[in-house]
């Protein structure tokens, strides 16, 4: 099929990759993700419609990100990833010239984890908000997205315990709910309700609903309990929808105070948010904790993925100690 064959009153090439994306219930990240891929695809080949093109074109796309580039592997298999969602699912090809592209290896290396006393330094050197965030993340192992989007009725506190909705891979979990933060949490959220009570008296407060959750519980969207637990602290508008709402925190004010709190106490590890999840299962392990139950904390599809931490710990599943201990 050429682009000729097309219907000329058919949307254009990029509204079709929007709309499938969200038909399938795609993050708007993602949907951000694969766009910008596919421009640039089309851009690095003098704007050449897709079907006028094939496995070398696609080939000398990944391999300019690769060699002239020098993207991660990550970066690469994402490129790759929305080139074939654009071919298989918008443009609908048979694609046996791209089952023979090589995906880029991503490296193996060890997570950075900091230790117990680190941990404590870290947010002795944080307070209010990112103090909390930080505290949940270390405390109940999530990642930093999954932080961000809890909502109010996915705290539980007579069960201490967290419902981590929509996870990686699309799907939910239970993690921790540490007791020693249930006093600064409800203080917290006691201020994050008042927020939203004027939300509701200026006209707002309306929060993002998932999929079509919205039509499916009409009143849902203005309820308590479907509130960001840690919102934004501004109102912005929908990039889908274009209505005016409260998100939740953007990913950026965690991640500096984090980073600067990593410099004020003198911590040299290249730490991160995503570090006191590392941190999280490392000390579960040290504790004693089956390796089984710290994979269903975290959300690993595989033991294999959670089998890491083991190794950070040098230890393995046989308690391996140095000979020189012995001799010494």
């Amino acid at each position: 099929m050429s682009p000729d064959s097309q219907d000329r009153n058919s949307p254009r090439l990029l509204d079709q990759v929007r709309e499938l994306i969200r038909i399938r219930h795609y993050s708007i990240r993602t949907e951000q993700a694969y766009v910008q891929w596919i421009k640039r695809f089309i851009l690095f080949h003098d704007k050449r419609h897709p079907l006028e093109m094939g496995a070398d074109e696609v080939t000398a796309f990944l391999s300019h990100l690769a060699v002239k580039r020098n993207v991660a592997a990550s970066t690469q298999n994402q490129a790759l990833n929305a080139i074939l969602f654009l071919y298989r699912d918008v443009l609908r090809c048979t694609l046996p010239w791209l089952e023979g592209v090589q995906r880029a290896k991503k490296p193996q290396r060890l997570p950075v984890v900091l230790t117990r006393d680190e941990v404590r330094a870290l947010l002795a050197q944080m307070q209010g908000t990112t103090w909390l965030m930080a505290a949940l993340v270390y405390g109940g192992g999530l990642r930093l997205l999954e932080c961000l989007r809890i909502r109010v009725k996915d705290i539980d506190f007579q069960y201490r315990q967290l419902v981590i909705r929509d996870a990686k891979g699309q799907k939910d979990r239970i993690t921790l709910l540490p007791q020693n933060l249930f006093e600064p949490l409800g203080n917290h959220l006691v201020r994050v309700r008042a927020l939203h009570e004027n939300d509701l008296r200026e006209g707002y407060g309306c929060v993002y609903l998932p999929f079509a959750l919205a039509q499916k519980y009409p009143t849902a969207e203005r309820d308590w309990g479907w509130q960001y637990a840690f919102p934004s602290t501004r109102r912005s508008m929908d990039p889908r929808s274009g209505v005016e709402r409260r998100h939740h925190a953007p990913e950026d004010s965690l991640q500096r105070a984090v980073r600067q709190a990593v410099q004020r106490a003198g911590i040299i590890k290249p730490a991160s948010v995503h570090t006191l999840r590392h941190s999280f299962a490392t000390h579960l392990l040290e504790s004693g904790y089956d390796i089984r139950t710290v994979q269903e904390l975290l959300g690993h599809a595989d033991v294999k993925t959670t089998m890491i931490y083991t190794h950070v710990l040098n230890r393995g599943g046989r308690g391996v100690v140095s000979p020189f201990e012995t001799i010494a």
